[in-house]
């Protein structure tokens, strides 16, 4: 027993000192191809994109928003469950490092048989018990790295979906602010639907009375009428677009439909500044990059994993137990057993099973890191739209706003002409219909300028998520603390 014990032991000595090797690539990570700059340059200033934008708006509503959709919401929570989930896998595969040791405990009542060939003599009883106890260990020395390959891929999906949920984080806070904007511009569009038809209605009483005193013709009450209606029209469907938007909230901040607390007006709300300088590898830090190398990463081990099946597997097996038919002895010395084994196990002939295996690994492997540089073109594609979107938001509302103080000017002067007799009402009816239509565009580009700046934010995917964890109060990262 001691020379196979030395044997069995320089035998696992051995494979411990090679185990350090692991069959296929090791990972290298891509160069970053960003460009120097962007299309569109800002001016220096202190670093912003670590901080939580979304107070910039200065709307303590919208911060009580999206702290409750930060510990509310269900996709947050599904992918964190999600992130655990790969933990769990984790820690299963890195068990295969070690020894798996398990016990047995069993009992039976036999009977023997008179016509077998170990029959026992006539008069013996043939009814027995056996008790058998065991503590027993196995072990799969990982000599070529098959286990080794397969924890670094595991671990590499751990961290991918942690980017996952950090990236779901970043999508719902910048949803929250977006459709808190959206929200703000509907309300607005839906006070200038209201106060128009008010006012609308108030002209069309005048016309009518006019209209029984013979001052005016009944075309031009016509006119007045299918002013006010158009008016009336816009409110339902205003109001239906705001019930939506609450309903959407709703969901975001993880409660069933119904109404959202508001706080300041469209036009109050401050405009977060743009993030400064914006270095082209600032996008490095989106979750969506950061998910797809881990998973380059797992997809390279995968490849190790595949080709270590062309190698051997060496176990190591071993029980200590005791059996005795009697419960007085089971116990004692003499009903000892024991056992230790080595064992070698490989492929001979599969045809193509593993090299099956290992292609369709390659191929996955050239597939993710593919996928990993489309993310990064898109990264880089989404953050442009962003930062030109902004800038010509800004410029599209400062046009439109000077339309609307015209559009103002022509309808007052419009009435005036009216009330002199200089002009029909069609002249007037014109200016403010166009009045009415401009102001609603204006309300929609004063919402644009907000939802391109949160759009920088999000595309940026910068620093500030680590400051949403913090308000959420989620798990930390693996590995992390």
């Amino acid at each position: 027993m001691n020379k196979r014990l030395k044997k069995t032991l320089a035998l696992s000595l051995m494979a411990l000192s090679l185990g350090g090797c692991a069959v296929g690539p090791d990972y290298v990570r891509q160069a970053f191809r960003a460009p120097a700059t962007w299309r569109v340059e800002y001016p220096q200033a202190a670093e912003l994109a670590n901080l939580r934008w979304w107070e910039a708006f200065q709307d303590p509503v919208l911060d009580t928003l999206i702290a409750t959709a930060l510990r509310e919401n269900h996709d947050l929570r599904i992918a964190s469950a999600r992130v655990d989930q790969y933990l769990g896998q984790l820690r299963t595969t890195r068990s295969q490092f070690f020894p798996q040791i398990g016990y047995g405990l069993d009992f039976s009542n036999n009977r023997m048989s008179e016509k077998s060939i170990s029959a026992p003599p006539p008069g013996t009883d043939l009814w027995y018990k056996q008790y058998q106890g065991s503590v027993s260990a196995a072990w799969q020395i990982d000599l070529f790295g098959r286990v080794r390959r397969q924890s670094e891929a595991a671990q590499a999906q751990v961290y991918a979906s942690e980017e996952g949920r950090r990236g779901t984080l970043l999508t719902i806070v910048s949803s929250v602010a977006s459709s808190y904007v959206t929200l703000r511009a509907l309300d607005r569009k839906l006070e200038i639907a209201r106060a128009t038809a008010a006012n609308y209605e108030g002209s069309l009483r005048v016309f009518q009375l006019r209209f029984q005193g013979g001052v005016v013709s009944q075309v031009e009450v016509a006119q007045v009428e299918s002013q006010y209606q158009q008016a009336l029209y816009a409110i339902p469907a205003l109001e239906r677009q705001v019930a939506a938007q609450e309903n959407l909230l709703s969901v975001l901040l993880g409660r069933p439909p119904g109404p959202i607390s508001r706080g300041k007006t469209i036009e109050a709300l401050l405009l977060p500044q743009v993030p400064p300088g914006l270095p082209a590898s600032l996008i490095e830090r989106r979750p969506d990059i950061l998910a797809a190398e881990h998973n380059l990463v797992a997809a390279n081990a995968n490849i190790g994993v595949a080709r270590s099946l062309y190698f051997p597997t060496f176990s190591l097996t071993g029980l200590l137990g005791s059996v005795s038919t009697a419960m007085s002895s089971f116990l004692t010395a003499p009903a000892g057993v024991a056992m230790l084994a080595a064992s070698v196990a490989g492929p001979i002939f599969t045809f193509g099973n593993i090299e099956g295996q290992v292609l369709t690994a390659e191929a996955a492997e050239r597939e993710a890191l593919a996928r990993y540089q489309q993310t990064i073109l898109n990264a880089l594609g989404e953050t442009n739209d962003a930062l030109l979107g902004a800038q010509k938001a800004a410029e599209a509302y400062q046009l439109q706003a000077a339309r609307v103080k015209t559009l103002r000017e022509y309808a007052r002067l419009s009435r005036l002409r009216f009330e002199n007799g200089s002009a029909s009402y069609l002249e007037v009816y014109t200016a403010e219909n166009d009045l009415f239509g401009a102001e609603l565009v204006a309300v929609d580009g004063s919402a644009d300028r907000l939802l391109q700046l949160v759009a920088i934010y999000k595309a940026l995917g910068g620093g500030w998520v680590e400051a949403a964890e913090a308000a959420a109060k989620l798990p930390p990262e693996p590995g992390k603390g």
